[in-house]
């Protein structure tokens, strides 16, 4: 008998805007764009982006994630990330370097928690 192999997770949040979209998850929190689709150019988009090995879906259609859901993403050396964040000047978001975990919010209600409290 085999035995079946989980790989991890990879959560789904919803989006409504793809330039905002962009604008967070690519240029402040420093994820890459691994592919995208869309069935149609007037379509809703559905994406993947990742950071050392963290993959997240974007999806503006429409039962795709709820607003507001959390997404857990644990971080080693939490300070350097942070003070990467931190630096950018964001209008939106200015984490502190010294903190060990922090939540924050995207574009469309969705909360991302990095914690590096267990470094």
């Amino acid at each position: 008998m085999t035995s079946a192999v989980l790989h991890p997770a990879i959560p789904i949040l919803r989006i409504y805007d793809v330039a905002k979209a962009r604008e967070f998850y690519l240029d402040f929190l420093g994820f890459t764009l691994d592919w995208e689709h869309r069935y149609a150019p007037d379509l809703p988009l559905y994406a993947q982006v990742s950071r050392s090995g963290v993959k997240l879906h974007l999806s503006e259609h429409y039962g795709d994630g709820t607003p507001g859901s959390a997404v857990y993403i644990k971080v080693e050396n939490i300070g350097d990330f942070l003070g990467e964040l931190h630096d950018k000047k964001a209008r939106f978001s200015r984490p502190d370097p010294n903190d060990k975990e922090v939540s924050i919010n995207d574009p469309f209600g969705n909360i991302l928690r990095f914690d590096g409290s267990r470094d």
